[in-house]
């Protein structure tokens, strides 16, 4: 077993999007299996990854074993795995919802789980990904989890209470951050724009606002101090945002993905 060998069950978009920032690093061998063969075909086709064609065989030649599967499919995955997992063996999980106590309890005694929930910028290698560490799980670990990750963005690591939340935040968040864009371009098309140059400007706009806050000089309020002027076209917009709840309803959308998440671990 390569201790630099890592296998993906399931290649879909998350795990394509890991596989993509992980064949450009050297030294690491990448395998994957998927139900569907066809579709296992086109990814090893496009990254040059190694296919196989059975659980067992993905076990017996990876250190690590990343489970990208969609949430419902995690438990008869882990009961095909079960017979072929080892001491050496580290588990990565993508699914969401998915607790390590529940992976640990259809693994053998003692398995490492490391449980992450990555999200969809990193398609553009601009990825935020959580992580927490199951009970047998060691810091050294996490810290390999933390390094494969970042590959394809940031990572941050909570607990794994914290997951539901990160779920929601970062998880979900793009979606959120489309529809907050696509509301913003639709208010300057409404203002005499065209569409594409309205999203161009939402967009880049977003871009350079985040990057403002992960410089960490200022907090997001005092961000919008510095760029608010009294009297100006930033306040009047910002007042509108008060009196139509835009705070408290994205408060309110973190709170009902987090509650999701919750009920998909039940």
């Amino acid at each position: 077993m390569n201790s630099r060998s890592i296998g993906f069950i399931g290649t879909g978009r998350i795990a394509q999007a890991l596989i993509s920032g992980l064949v450009k690093e050297p030294g690491i061998a990448i395998l994957g299996y998927d139900k569907d063969q066809d579709a296992l075909g086109r990814v090893a086709a496009q990254f040059g990854i190694a296919p196989m064609d059975s659980i067992a065989g993905l076990a017996a030649n990876s250190s690590i074993i990343v489970i990208a599967v969609k949430p419902y499919q995690v438990a008869e995955v882990l009961d095909d795995l079960r017979p072929s997992l080892s001491a050496g063996h580290l588990l990565v999980s993508v699914a969401a919802g998915i607790s390590t106590s529940f992976i640990g309890s259809r693994c053998p005694e003692g398995t490492r789980v490391v449980r992450v929930m990555p999200n969809t910028p990193a398609f553009v290698g601009m990825g935020m990904t959580a992580l927490c560490r199951g009970s047998a799980a060691t810091e050294a670990d996490i810290a390999l989890a933390e390094g494969l990750f970042s590959a394809i963005g940031r990572t941050a690591v909570v607990g794994e209470t914290g997951m539901d939340a990160a779920t929601a935040v970062s998880g979900s968040g793009p979606a959120y951050m489309f529809r907050i864009i696509d509301a913003l371009a639709e208010g300057g098309a409404a203002c005499g724009l065209n569409r594409e140059t309205s999203i161009l400007l939402a967009a880049q706009t977003m871009l350079g606002a985040a990057a403002m806050v992960l410089e960490g000089r200022n907090s997001p309020d005092e961000l919008v101090r510095q760029v608010t002027t009294p009297g100006g076209t930033t306040e009047a917009g910002l007042r509108e945002m008060e009196r139509l709840g835009v705070g408290p309803a994205m408060v309110e959308t973190v709170r009902a993905a987090a509650a999701r998440s919750r009920e998909l671990m039940k």
